[in-house]
């Protein structure tokens, strides 16, 4: 049986993630901790992010799945800020060592680290229920991140993609399907489900247009423009018309209502929420629509809340994901 050591040796101390992005640590995995230097006219964005087996994701999926989506989703925080992605850190705590689910879920980790250029330089490993925490570091030029607190009244509000499609597979999940589906429209779903989209260089790019109020899409549109809302103490009128739908979603959920719903309160999107003010539009169509569709859902007010167009205020039930609830 592998120690811990060799368990990290043999499938995370590997190249394709010690060295999976530009910014390499000056001392990595193998050591009490990893020394990274940040450029100069840089600074440094951290987040973290715990996944529970069987709430976060599903114990049973293949652990390919796990583990790009798992690091998939952590960098997105990244991404909500603006910031490049460079290190992350990795807790997997583990029922068993078992060589092939390990062999598997570093190949997930590898996929999406050297996609995005994120190198794992340290972590720990420990036995109890499956459970992965992911702490990932990125730079940003000197205060040119991202935040929520920077909404304006008159900003537009814009997404990134097409919303509701992961939270639309979650019923196909609950009811026991894992394998991919061979309907095209329920593979959208279950594709958007496991290979969520970190928008790192959209997010980038409208930093640079000028942007500077973003968030991600993870425990629906609704929940998370509220927080944007909140903290920039601001509110919000939605044209629900210009909400993006995927053909899939249309497909599935043919009645107009269900996919409003949806697209409002589905969480697991990892879409960009993100403010602008009006003369960017153009820059902001042009520059990221060869990336990834963007929409123009809104406008931020001054009056507290959540209103439809014709000034309705917006009152639904499920406002994303609490675990505490």
């Amino acid at each position: 049986m592998l120690s811990e050591f060799g368990l990290i040796a043999r499938y995370f101390q590997q190249p394709g993630l010690a060295n999976a992005g530009p910014w390499s640590p000056q001392l990595g995995i193998g050591d009490d901790c990893a020394v990274m230097s940040v450029p100069e006219g840089y600074q440094l964005v951290v987040s973290m992010d715990t996944l529970v087996a069987d709430v976060h994701f599903p114990a049973v999926a293949s652990p390919e799945l796990i583990g790009y989506r798992a690091l998939a989703v952590t960098v997105s925080d990244l991404a909500a800020m603006g910031a490049e992605p460079a290190w992350f850190t990795l807790g997997l705590t583990l029922p068993e060592a078992n060589s092939d689910w390990l062999a598997g879920f570093a190949e997930g980790l590898q996929t999406l680290a050297q996609k995005v250029g994120i190198s794992l330089i340290g972590g720990d490993t420990t036995r109890g229920p499956l459970t992965i925490t992911l702490q990932v570091h990125g730079l940003v030029k000197k205060e040119k991140w991202l935040s929520r607190q920077c909404a304006k009244p008159g900003d537009d509000i814009w997404v990134t993609g097409t919303l509701g499609d992961a939270a639309a597979w979650l019923p196909y999940l609950q009811q026991g399907v894992e394998e991919k589906p061979t309907d095209e429209n329920l593979r959208t779903l279950w594709n958007r489900y496991y290979f969520p989209t970190p928008r790192v260089v959209e997010a980038q790019k409208a930093v640079a247009l000028g942007c500077r109020c973003a968030i991600d899409i993870s425990d629906g549109l609704l929940a998370d423009l509220g927080h944007i809302l909140t903290m920039s103490q601001v509110g919000a009128q939605l044209d629900f018309s210009s909400l993006p739908a995927s053909q899939a979603l249309q497909q599935l959920l043919p009645e107009l209502e269900k996919q409003q719903q949806i697209m409002l309160t589905g969480g697991d999107n990892y879409e960009l929420c993100f403010t602008a003010p009006p003369h960017l539009a153009g820059d902001i169509t042009h520059s990221l629509s060869p990336l990834c569709p963007v929409s123009r859902i809104g406008q931020i007010i001054e009056t507290p809340g959540v209103f439809t167009t014709s000034g309705q205020p917006v009152s639904i039930s499920q406002q994303g994901y609490q675990h505490f609830n």
